[in-house]
């Protein structure tokens, strides 16, 4: 099991950082894709959909708008990733520590899936408005419209129509995808972790291609819990604010009445190609940023 390490804010900000920019810089291309696929209408009486899978959605894309194009709306997470994996690993250090009785306490599976569920709380904060205006900009340029020049624009409309309530739309969304998952993902990567450690040496050396394989399987775990709740926030999250005067439950019973339960499933195929690459790149990110932080606390 993992041992739980003091927290400390300054070395989660920064190493959580490096971490998360990893991730989007590795991931953001088909996360586009997979709110674009979990977006788009139903199709007309003899007509298809627009996007027939991930890779076809990837190459109409990348045909009529470039390669650019898989990076619309990237700003938003951007600028927000260091506060936001900052959290995340703040949150996760904190549901640890306040379960052990010691600092060298091992910890068991179901404490490492709370403190998970912890950092999932704590990330919702900040995740839930940049979800927003993420996918409203996401969608905005499939659709080849330019109802927001971009994410301040967005925010700006946003607040001006609806108040803070209309920026932090499809919140409690967020939560419910975030919180179970969060769990599955922390306690899938030290459960890793741990697997892959050679016997007789310590998980705080873990070579990088185990880090990547360890950070990658806990990305693909998170993600096999959180997407139905995905799709219902992204639907939720780009609908007009008349459209569905129940919240998300109108959003739920829409799509399996008219689409079936595999509805909720839209965009798995992105999802998964996406789920390995952008952890992997993050797990890796934020474990070598922290052992730099720690040789450079040695070294000073």
């Amino acid at each position: 099991m993992g041992k739980a390490q003091r927290v400390n804010p300054l070395r989660n900000l920064l190493a959580g950082g490096v971490g998360g920019v990893c991730l989007i810089l590795a991931g953001h291309p088909l996360d586009t894709v997979k709110v674009r696929l979990q977006t788009q209408p139903k199709a007309l009486p003899g007509h298809s959909l627009l996007y027939q899978g991930a890779i076809d959605c990837l190459r109409k894309t990348v045909t009529s708008e470039g390669l650019s194009g898989l990076y619309k709306g990237m700003a938003a997470p951007i600028l927000a990733i260091t506060p936001v994996t900052a959290v995340v690993f703040f949150g996760y250090g904190l549901g640890k520590k306040l379960q052990q009785k010691h600092p060298e306490d091992t910890l068991t599976r179901p404490q490492l899936f709370a403190a998970g569920m912890v950092a999932g709380v704590f990330s919702t904060v900040i995740l839930g408005p940049v979800e927003r205006i993420k996918c409203l900009l996401q969608i905005q340029a499939g659709a080849g419209t330019t109802t927001y020049a971009g994410p301040t624009d967005c925010v700006r409309q946003l607040y001006k129509q609806s108040g803070l309530a209309g920026i932090y739309k499809g919140t409690v969304l967020t939560l419910l995808r975030d919180v179970p998952a969060s769990g599955v993902y922390f306690l899938s990567y030290e459960w890793l972790k741990d697997i892959l450690t050679p016997k007789g040496q310590s998980v705080c050396d873990l070579s990088a291609p185990r880090i990547l394989l360890a950070g990658g399987m806990a990305g693909i775990f998170n993600w096999m819990v959180a997407i139905p709740a995905d799709v219902v926030k992204s639907r939720f999250q780009t609908a007009p604010d008349a459209m569905y005067p129940n919240g998300f439950r109108d959003v739920l019973r829409e799509l399996v009445r008219e689409e079936g339960i595999g509805s909720l499933y839209k965009g798995f195929s992105a999802v998964m190609l996406r789920a390995f690459p952008a952890n992997a790149a993050c797990f890796l990110g934020f474990e070598l940023s922290m052992r730099f932080l720690d040789w450079l606390s040695v070294r000073h």
